[in-house]
């Protein structure tokens, strides 16, 4: 069967055009070390996967900000894509990619005003939006270098002209993105030496493969693009390396005529190289990127053409890694790992970013995309219980060479993260911030009540399904007969060495009269003891319960 044949694919509208940025997300995220990989050119920084992936992040904030306001409307969020893509914009690669979604947003309005309406993107839009991303592409970086993304780019705009239905534009466009990015390296003898295909054209593969997805539910299935082993050679230089300009510089110019940009290109090109512009859909407004060795410089160029802001200044010579936050929608959030439904609200309310925990367990992917939505410079992770050690470590590691600054705060159980999560203060470094987190949840002592499932020995003795099991550590402390009153059995233990307050969470299916009974219980038996329930709702163990 064909590629597209079976069931219909989905209508590109304006909702399908926000889940794609999810996906798109989703899938720079699994691509950006291989990506980054590749990057060899303009300068071997190792960040066009990076850049690319918070660009997409920043679009996709804002096209749901458009789909919130305006509805299902295609050429909304195709707006809101291309403004937020160029105020978010990340690195040479970023801004070309600005410059692509500012042609969905160009191909859907300018059909919407011929047609009158526009309920979805179809073939004929898909094709001129395309085409129309090429044009900006190219007028963004002044002169177009054969093998880069823009090559890549036209490529599929070249096989998405007179498809007759938007799946088979879809289809082609992506296919011959991958035909054009195997070529990639006969075009550019950069690429050719240092045996990779280009890394921005492999990004957008990538976006364009999500497309795919989006619209059919099948990801096209690509080979893993690596650097090739190096080929012996008889001698070695790095002039390359010697010549390559020491800064990165980025900022937003608002105010400024197409004159005035033609004037900055200028100036820019004589201070140095890769030189890319590129425009809006709000406004004269246009992101700027440049690598020279006088940031200054390049920053005073455009100072008396319009209003200059959000200035990124970066060494090219420290990586991916030594990147600042850039394109951020704040400088710092706490992403909580939470299971049930009564637990994303409880830690939601509280102020933290919630990553649900819905197969039993977080992968090191699944944090990555969790970080990465926050939306923030800065983010304080709280496992809760819900995140090995091992994908915790390879989750941050990521993260923080992407240039994200993450701090794991050590909250074993969700009761120790909602004590994390009440001292939490944005206003502080960090590092105190985090540490004052690490010991608010230290200082909860936490235990779990569960029923048993089958008859064993335990350290509190023999039990038989269906007795209430108190457990604190790896350890069965208490055994009775039901799920109460191990759950009373255990907060007095508990409570023998102090505590003021006991937090229980209720798990899925539990009678909230459990909890009213705890109170009671608390009420008479601990004088100056305090006990709160919420339904969480998590599976597992009935019960969750803190002491501080």
């Amino acid at each position: 069967m064909p590629a597209g044949a079976g069931s219909s694919p989905r209508p590109l509208d304006g909702a399908a055009l926000h889940d794609w940025t999810h996906t798109a997300v989703l899938q720079l995220i699994a691509h950006t070390d291989e990506i980054n990989l590749l990057n060899v050119y303009p300068v071997a920084d190792a960040d066009t996967g990076t850049n690319m992936l918070f660009t997409m992040r920043s679009a996709g904030a804002a096209a749901h900000e458009a789909l919130v306001a305006f509805g299902n409307d295609p050429v909304a969020v195709a707006r809101g894509l291309a403004a937020g893509a160029v105020r978010g914009a990340r690195g040479n690669s970023g801004v070309i990619l600005s410059q692509i979604l500012r042609g969905v947003a160009d191909g859907a309005t300018e059909a919407a005003d011929r047609r009158g309406a526009l309920a979805e993107i179809d073939a004929e839009v898909y094709s001129a939006a395309l085409n129309q991303a090429v044009v900006l592409a190219v007028a963004s970086v002044g002169e177009v270098v054969p093998g880069t993304i823009v090559s890549v780019l036209q490529a599929a705009a070249a096989a998405a002209q007179g498809a007759s239905t938007l799946i088979d534009a879809v289809l082609a466009a992506a296919d011959a993105a991958a035909v054009a990015l195997e070529h990639t390296p006969e075009q550019l003898d950069v690429l050719a030496e240092a045996g990779v295909v280009d890394a921005g054209g492999r990004g957008l593969l990538v976006l364009l493969d999500a497309m795919t997805a989006t619209l059919t539910g099948t990801l096209p299935s690509r080979p893993l693009y690596r650097p090739a082993p190096p080929a012996p050679a008889e001698h070695h230089h790095d002039c390359a390396a010697a010549s390559t300009p020491q800064f990165e510089v980025m900022y937003l110019l608002d105010g400024c005529s197409p004159a005035g940009v033609e004037l900055l290109r200028d100036r820019l090109d004589r201070l140095g190289e890769s030189v890319a512009i590129a425009a809006s859909t709000v406004g004269d407004q246009y992101s700027v990127h440049v690598h020279a060795d006088d940031a200054g410089a390049a920053i005073e160029a455009a100072l008396n053409l319009g209003a200059v802001s959000r200035i990124q200044v970066t060494a090219l010579t420290g990586g991916a890694a030594a990147r600042p936050a850039g394109g951020w929608s704040r400088d710092r959030a706490v992403l909580a790992i939470v299971d049930g439904a009564g637990a994303g609200e409880l830690f939601d309310g509280e102020g933290a970013c919630v990553l649900a925990c819905t197969d039993g367990a977080i992968s090191a992917q699944q944090l990555l995309a969790g970080l990465v939505g926050t939306g923030a410079a800065q983010i304080m992770v709280l496992p809760n219980g819900y995140l090995a050690a091992e994908e915790l470590v390879a989750g941050c590691t990521t993260a923080i060479s992407w240039g994200m600054d993450v701090v794991p705060v050590p909250a074993g159980s969700m009761v120790q993260g909602l004590a994390a999560l009440a001292v939490h203060d944005a206003a502080r470094q960090a590092v105190d911030d985090g540490y004052t987190m690490a010991r608010a949840a230290a200082g909860v002592r936490h235990g779990a009540v569960r029923i048993a499932a089958e008859e064993a020995w335990t350290w509190a003795g023999m039990c038989k399904p269906g007795d209430g099991l108190g457990i604190a550590g790896d350890e069965v402390l208490i055994v009775s007969a039901d799920l109460t009153s191990a759950a009373t059995g255990l907060i007095d233990l508990m409570l023998t060495s102090g505590g003021e307050l006991v937090t229980v969470l209720t798990g899925a299916g539990v009678d909230p009269q459990v909890g009213v009974a705890l109170a009671d219980h608390v009420r008479r038996e601990h004088l100056g003891a305090e006990l709160v329930t919420y339904h969480t709702g998590h599976r597992g163990d009935a019960l969750l319960i803190g002491v501080e």
